[in-house]
């Protein structure tokens, strides 16, 4: 048996690596000007009033892709939940106050609201400046791990009800589906850019559906951040095992 899979890793291995050397000589040359593919995407992004033409690619041009990344991102966030359930030869026991230093705590808390916000102006102008919902929402969910860091799990835990943050990850995706479907309703295509009047270019009200999906894609990952995050803090500081077990 382990002599058959060591054959089908190498089978695969090999076309792998022939169509990875197939993909590299076919590249274009290395410093060129031209490119199949970027004046297009400009071109798409600056018709459809979205400034950044990063964001243009994600939620416009191929925002079907974009999809794949955050159901990828979903199901390894439930993955671990499930993984990292309490189980029954576990139990919870309450951490004790930890002991800050003075100047941790001092930061920490003068930086948390600083980061969160930034967190959400990085997702709200997404559409408009590098950033977008992707780097915004971990931005955001790390932020708010700062009261971890300057106080202690306990104040952590108050102001981050876990139910609330895996119902909004779900109701982030679900959004993110619907804005497709309403294409397809209004007689055009999955997750097309159409819905929406384009507005005025370089203005947060531009740029179409852009804007909604962007932050439908900051609420996901932030909320399946908190939610992996939590996951893995119950492990090290509340889950132990049952005594004699």
């Amino acid at each position: 048996m382990n002599r058959l899979r060591l054959w089908l890793l190498a089978v695969g291995g090999t076309g792998l690596a022939a169509l990875l050397a197939a993909a590299c000589l076919d590249l274009p040359d290395f410093g060129g000007r031209w490119h199949p593919y970027g004046e297009r995407a400009v071109r798409a992004s600056l018709d459809r009033h979205t400034a950044n033409t990063i964001a243009s690619v994600n939620f416009d041009q191929r925002a079907y892709d974009t999809l794949g990344e955050m159901s990828i991102l979903f199901a390894s966030v439930l993955g671990c939940v499930v993984l990292l359930r309490q189980a029954r030869d576990e139990h919870r026991a309450r951490p004790e106050p930890a002991e800050v230093a003075r100047p941790v705590r001092r930061y920490a808390l003068l930086v948390l609201p600083v980061a969160l916000v930034t967190g959400l102006y990085v997702v709200a102008h997404g559409q408009l400046s590098p950033g977008g919902g992707f780097q915004g929402g971990v931005v955001a969910a790390t932020a708010l791990h700062l009261l971890y860091l300057g106080a202690d799990y306990r104040a952590l835990e108050r102001v981050r009800p876990l139910g609330v943050y895996e119902i909004s990850d779900a109701v982030a995706v679900s959004s993110y589906l619907v804005l497709g479907l309403a294409g397809i309703l209004a007689g055009t295509a999955f997750l097309a850019n159409t819905l929406l009047p384009y507005g005025t270019f370089n203005t947060l009200s531009s740029g179409g559906s852009v804007p909604l999906l962007n932050a439908a894609i900051g609420m996901e990952v932030a909320s399946a951040v908190v939610v992996l995050l939590a996951n893995f803090l119950d492990q090290a500081v509340e889950i132990e095992e049952e005594q004699g077990s």
